[in-house]
């Protein structure tokens, strides 16, 4: 059993209730902060006390049709997509407006994501916040906008050919529960830096740290109207929308591989872009050579966020000779972590994101155990919790071994705090198995030889890998996955270009003489 987290800092419960009093309910349109066209809200309810926060305005079909419409006009009548000087200061003032409001939005982070307070010190807020805008700001005065290609090719010297970049249009931006503001912030800025105009439809768990940004949009920056909507709605309905209108020139979207796919069949009539960051099951690959001490932090890692990350490394492939001893000292270390109330500092493992969600990944491990494997610890839900929490979505963290790779649990993205331990005897064997998965998004290899360590990681057919602890992670870094974990890259300057369009004009210059 995990230890439960029972210090005497302010709970969930206070969390909440001081957020609620600070949040926007409102949606963002044509830079106006407005209610739904109906006046209906939607509830948001507290993954660690069950507990209502309070509520944001659904958007309804008119409300999404206002949105685009916005951003239409917004691309095609005013100088955004031109006036690139006008873009970086509008980031630089998003910058500034975000970072004034920094621990508020911290505190609505844990209290609607149910994210532990100490995850929001890296990947949850201050790593996006550091980089996510600054980066593609810088970016604009760097990038390469034209080239002149060399020559006239087929047609002489007065034929002159020039490549041009330019924005797509208006982007629908579609972002995910778990790290939203990361996510969020990553689309935002190099769909901006870049000249385009976006609606934004966050999840409908997590919808104040997006509506907060328009707020801040509409009142703390020079941004124009349309550039930047903001439209919340717990409708799939009407967020299909956004899939099919063809005013809406490019979907950037992250979530599951089922919905990405659904969002390319709806695209497809309009040939919209389509840029897709989508689930994983990525494997940490352990060498027979691997130093021990190494495997506990990365085993661990399948944790954080209770696991609800897609880059996570939820298979781990051991080697045969180190499996026994990695396993007891992995047990040990999963029942021992700290799981309880995200407001705690102390807390490692927090709740999952809904009551939907726990019974999914519940039913996995008992799914996992008809099929033959052991649940060394953890697999139900957590005892021994505070009162206060009696309502939230807590699953205790996870190891299962004797787990076959075609098995369900090593195969399906369980979004959970759960591990799968695969042994393996020879290199080639440890590659095939990581290799055998619908997925490529993420992965690490653990290896006294840097060597022989990055050999591995560039067999595995994935989109970014560590090894011996690289973090691959960074505004600047590239970040996607091959095969279904998605379509195009997130961040660096493959993500800037996911933005842009490619143009080739070409001139006759005059006789001369």
């Amino acid at each position: 059993m995990s230890d439960v987290v029972e210090d005497r800092t302010e709970t969930s419960v206070e969390v909440g209730e001081r957020a609620a009093r600070r949040a926007e309910p409102r949606m963002l349109i044509n830079g106006e902060l407005t209610e739904s066209a109906s006046g209906g809200r939607f509830d948001n309810h507290s993954p660690a006390t069950g507990r209502l926060l309070g509520d944001t305005a659904a958007a309804t079909a008119e409300d999404m049709d206002r949105a685009i419409a916005a951003a239409r006009r917004a691309f095609d009548t005013s100088d955004w997509s031109t006036n690139r000087a006008l873009r970086v200061r509008c980031l630089h003032q998003l910058q500034e407006a975000i970072e004034s409001e920094r621990e508020d939005l911290r505190e609505e982070l844990v209290a609607e994501v149910g994210c532990p307070v100490m995850s929001t010190r890296d990947a949850q807020l201050d790593w996006p916040l550091t980089e996510s805008l600054r980066y593609p700001a810088a970016l604009v005065d760097d990038f390469a906008w034209a080239r002149t290609l060399s020559g006239g090719g087929l047609f002489g010297e007065r034929n002159v050919r020039t490549v041009v970049k330019e924005p797509v249009g208006v982007v629908a931006a579609i972002t995910p529960s778990n790290y939203p503001i990361e996510v969020i912030l990553n689309k935002l800025g190099p769909a901006l830096a870049t000249g385009n105009t976006v609606v934004l439809k966050p999840d409908p768990h997590t919808p104040w740290n997006a509506t907060r940004l328009g707020r801040l949009i509409a009142e703390r920056t020079d941004i124009p109207p349309g550039v930047v909507n903001v439209a919340p709605t717990p409708s799939n309905d009407v967020a299909e929308i956004l899939g099919a209108d063809p005013r809406v020139d490019m979907v950037s979207f992250t979530g599951s591989t089922a919905v990405g796919r659904h969002l390319m069949r709806r695209g497809a009539d309009t040939m919209k872009r389509t840029f897709l960051e989508l689930g994983g099951k990525s494997a940490l690959i352990v060498l027979d050579d691997a130093k021990p001490a190494r495997i506990l932090p990365g085993a661990i890692g399948v944790l954080a966020h209770a696991g609800q990350a897609c880059a996570m490394t939820t298979r781990l492939i051991i080697h045969e000779s180190l499996l026994e001893q990695a396993v007891g000292e992995i047990a040990a270390a999963f029942e021992a972590v700290p799981v309880g109330d995200p407001a705690s500092p102390s807390t490692f493992v927090g709740p999952l994101i809904s009551a939907r969600q726990q019974r999914k990944v519940l039913d996995a491990c008992a799914q996992a155990r008809r099929d033959g494997a052991e649940i060394v610890t953890g697999g139900g839900v957590v005892e021994g919790l505070a009162e206060h929490l009696a309502g939230g979505h807590f699953v205790a963290p996870t190891l299962i071994t004797g787990v076959d790779n075609s098995a369900a649990i090593a195969q399906e993205e369980t979004f959970g705090p759960v591990l799968v331990v695969i042994p393996f005897r020879d290199d080639d064997e440890a590659v095939r198995i990581a290799n055998d998965s619908a997925y490529g998004l993420a992965g690490a290899v653990l290896s006294s030889s840097l060597d022989r360590g990055m050999g591995i990681a560039h067999r595995v057919r994935t989109g970014s890998i560590g090894v011996n602890g690289g973090m691959f992670y960074g505004a600047d870094a590239p970040f996607g996955g091959y095969k279904s974990s998605g379509i195009g890259r997130q961040c660096g300057i493959e993500g800037f270009e996911q933005y842009l369009e490619t143009k080739t004009i070409a001139h006759r210059t005059p006789r001369t003489g």
